[in-house]
């Protein structure tokens, strides 16, 4: 199906829309703690909409931020936008639609929402830029990821903020952090030819691995703490558990340095442990 930005499958490959399941459970999963259990409709609407509007759009902006390096990197020489079966004018465009509707949809949720879009995305935009500069672009990247449940909770909740968002932000930042760490791994001789910064570029490979592992360690920690300060029954704990068992076994996956493993590590396990973690969520509020 074509579109004024390009083919709707193109458009869906160049922004990964599969990756969606990364973000969307935490931001439901932030509206459910705020409401203490199912958010209104129209806030889970407008909420979900506005996560797919800011995630296209950092996607595209990224593809857009990288093209130079896209274009000499043998991994990612069929992304759409290389090809030229997206041109740079239609990213620009859906770029600009994509932060247009992001803005409507906050706006549509309450006023401090209105406030706030314009502030994230500036922080999508900068992380298109910080492997230039520093390896600890994977945690900027989780950060950005970890804004979701603050922004399901304030899309309920815009009168006031308790820690347990917060330490579900800080769980998200550590685990995206460490997951971006592993598919790095993909070009590790690519980003120090370029001179581009990841840990395992800069770091190698063993301190790159301890500091997933800790990111890891950190996302567990952040998670039974969330189940405390949000007072979640003992279900989230038994999935928190779970949870762990799936990190330690993505590291395990990962100690191999196998990098035709990373997208075992990278999409499947991870694409497991956000639903599981909603799912423990509403078990914690509900059971």
């Amino acid at each position: 199906m074509n579109t004024p930005f390009g083919t709707f499958g193109n458009i869906c490959h160049m922004v990964k829309i599969e990756h969606s399941i990364f973000a969307l459970p935490y931001a439901w999963a932030g509206s459910c703690l705020a409401a203490k259990g199912l958010p209104p409709l129209d806030v889970f609407l407008w909420l979900t909409l506005a996560m797919v509007a800011v995630r296209s759009f950092a996607m595209a902006f990224n593809r857009l931020a990288d093209l130079p390096y896209d274009k000499a990197n043998e991994r990612t020489k069929n992304r759409p936008l290389v090809t030229g079966e997206i041109t740079v004018s239609q990213t620009i465009a859906f770029c600009i639609f994509m932060a247009v509707v992001f803005v409507i949809c906050c706006a549509a949720m309450n006023h401090l929402c209105l406030l706030l879009s314009l502030p994230a995305l500036l922080v999508v935009i900068i992380y298109s830029y910080l492997k230039r500069f520093t390896p600890l672009c994977h945690f900027w990247l989780g950060a950005t990821l970890g804004l979701a449940p603050l922004a399901g909770w304030l899309g309920v909740n815009p009168q006031s903020m308790t820690l347990s968002p917060v330490m579900l932000f800080l769980a998200v930042t550590f685990w995206v952090g460490a997951f971006d760490i592993y598919y790095a791994f993909q070009d590790i001789n690519f980003d120090r030819t370029f001179g581009l910064h990841s840990m395992p570029a800069d770091k190698g490979a063993n301190t790159a691995l301890a500091i997933a592992g800790f990111a890891h360690a950190m996302t567990v920690i952040f998670l039974l703490l969330l189940g405390l300060s949000a007072s979640l029954s003992l279900w989230w704990y038994l999935i928190c558990a779970g949870i762990a068992l799936l990190l330690f076994l993505e590291h395990k996956i990962m100690l191999s340095r196998d990098v035709s493993k990373v997208n075992t590590a990278f999409f499947t396990v991870n694409s497991i442990i956000s639903p599981v973690m909603l799912i423990g969520v509403l078990l914690g509020i509900f059971y």
